[in-house]
């Protein structure tokens, strides 16, 4: 019961509140949306699938030392990713230098 209001009026004044205040979404356009850094280099890394792994066990055990494999695992394809983009980046520079 609530003293301040008039009898009949609060289920007409939540009815409205409800369909208001539930229904509010943030209207935000895609292009002005940027995406995290990290998620864009994890993205373009192939390592992703990996990465969500981590966060997955992550979220289930709260203990990120029971989720040691995936993180080698994540750990792992990240080395490999780096690798290749040292090669590639020696590469670009060894053609570069080439055409001089």
């Amino acid at each position: 019961m609530r003293p301040f209001l008039k009898s009949g009026e609060e289920p007409q004044r939540l009815s409205k509140m409800s369909t208001q205040g539930h229904t509010w979404a943030r209207q935000v356009k895609k292009e002005d949306e940027e995406e995290d850094p990290l998620d864009q280099l994890i993205s373009r890394s192939g390592c992703a699938a990996s990465h969500y792994a981590v966060q997955e066990c992550m979220a289930q055990h709260q203990d990120w030392r029971q989720c040691q494999p995936q993180v080698q695992a994540f750990r792992d394809c990240m080395s490999e990713q780096q690798a290749r983009r040292r090669e590639e980046l020696q590469g670009r520079k060894e053609q570069a230098s080439a055409h001089r």
